[in-house]
């Protein structure tokens, strides 16, 4: 589904020229206000933009792609077809900015890793929390989408904040998710104990170090996990 996004921007456009670009995506089932109550313990450096998947689900809800929640079961080509849409809106914005960086909540995750996977160049850090990489042995036509080749050898700075005890993400997608990200990024990994399916206040706090170390390069980083 192309077309406009519905997008929430912590700055007027005329205060956006220059700036690095952090873009929300937010998780199954809410909208573009969810993930807003992050950004006043982020660098004040960075436009915040938070985008609207546009799978309806009603009442303000709206999902990425198809998901059936008892099983979390999806398939990859749904996930990449909400990639290639979110593309057209990411190149419409992205010249205006002097880097773009991605921070996604659970399916946002998914979103945000798989984004990352079709064009590592276009991105300058990876916040993943709560959430997990798509797998493309989960159905046909995403083939060839994924270049994490090219990803492996450009050491792309990525935080993986999440709860071992989630209730959501099953273990298999932590698992697959676990093997792709050694083997592919530059992981800050770090477990936040009694979190949940959910983000807690310690966890914006190393979010706000590591966008000050990976884009904005003030020598700060959270605590690391593996």
């Amino acid at each position: 589904m192309t077309g406009d996004y519905t997008v929430e921007w912590t700055r007027p456009e005329t205060q956006r020229e220059g700036t690095p670009l952090a873009v929300l995506l937010h998780g199954h089932g809410a909208n573009e206000q969810d993930l807003l109550g992050m950004v006043p313990g982020l660098p004040s450096e960075f436009t915040y933009a938070s985008v609207r998947a546009q799978v309806s689900m009603g009442f303000s809800a709206y999902t990425w792609f198809d998901l059936d929640v008892e099983r979390l079961a999806y398939s990859s080509a749904a996930a990449r077809q909400a990639v290639d849409d979110l593309w057209e809106w990411i190149d419409s914005v992205r010249g205006q900015h002097s880097s773009v960086t991605l921070i996604g909540f659970s399916m946002g995750m998914a979103i945000a890793t798989s984004l990352l996977r079709s064009r590592p160049e276009a991105f300058q850090a990876v916040v993943g929390l709560s959430g997990f990489a798509v797998d493309p042995q989960r159905g046909e036509g995403i083939e060839g989408f994924f270049d994490d080749e090219a990803l492996r050898a450009r050491h792309i700075p990525f935080f993986w904040g999440r709860d071992q005890a989630d209730p959501i993400i099953p273990e298999d997608m932590v698992e697959y998710t676990h093997r792709w990200a050694n083997s592919t990024v530059d992981l800050t990994k770090v477990l936040y104990a009694g979190a949940g399916h959910g983000v807690v206040p310690q966890e914006i706090s190393h979010v706000g170090e590591f966008l000050r170390m990976a884009v904005l390069g003030r020598r700060v980083s959270p605590q690391r996990s593996h």
